[in-house]
């Protein structure tokens, strides 16, 4: 069932800014930030992938072990670099398939998902005319009684200006305004502006662990759990 008006933070020192509730007519500019926002991250996971002690034990056998077998050094570094580029394409291939996962999730029906849902809702910055900056939220599955924050990304253009925070503390109005406690959100190891903004804003870590598929197992693809308790002091001020 739709939901009447809520409040939203103080955006007057941005000129031409505002965060209102979706409409259908933002669709298009919505799939398009997070679909940007997320392939931004396939170089940090591939820095991340090589910085792991398997990798680096896979990349090092080859080299040895065909400079051993063939006396040459240009073919185990023919190898190794197509190793690489085969792990760069791996990461792409996962984030390629995250994403089109998340659109088929929520975000290809996010009026059903949000705005028809109780307690949920969704978001979009505008900024003269112009969408640059979304954030949802659901009744947490993990951690019932909770409000789950989902997929905050702000435009590159347009960071550094506030957006994302403006955006957070939405949601955490109107999780304390249902008389929810807490808002938990979920982000990856590679995304570290993101963990810096929710420290910044008061959200604790509550655990980090390796998600179950196999190649994240293997890659040791962490995600992080946060939690900002409403009752217990809120958002930090900036």
């Amino acid at each position: 069932m739709f939901q009447g008006p809520t409040a939203v933070p103080d955006l007057s020192a941005m000129s031409g800014l505002t965060i209102r509730r979706y409409e259908n007519d933002d669709d298009e500019a919505v799939k398009e930030i997070f679909t940007m926002g997320m392939s931004e991250h396939v170089p940090s996971s591939f820095v991340h992938l090589l910085k792991q002690p398997l990798t680096q034990m896979i990349l090092m056998g080859t080299f040895c072990a065909l400079m051993a077998s063939s006396k040459s050094f240009l073919l185990p570094v023919v190898a190794v670099t197509l190793l690489l580029a085969g792990a760069k394409q791996l990461i792409g291939y996962l984030f390629s398939s995250y994403i089109n996962e998340s659109l088929k999730k929520d975000l290809n029906r996010i009026r059903e998902t949000y705005l028809e849902s109780k307690d949920a809702c969704f978001w979009v910055a505008e900024s003269d005319g112009r969408v640059v900056g979304t954030v949802g939220c659901l009744p947490c599955k993990t951690q019932p009684g909770c409000i789950e924050l989902k997929r905050l990304s702000v435009r590159r253009s347009h960071r550094g200006l506030g957006i994302a925070k403006a955006l957070s503390r939405t949601v955490g109005d109107f999780t304390r305004e249902r008389g929810f406690p807490a808002v938990i959100l979920y982000t990856s190891v590679v995304q570290t502006d993101a963990q810096k903004l929710y420290e910044h804003l008061g959200y604790k870590r509550l655990r980090e662990f390796v998600i179950p598929e196999t190649i994240a197992k293997l890659t040791n693809f962490t995600v992080i759990e946060y939690r900002l308790d409403l009752n217990a002091g809120g958002e930090k001020d900036d």
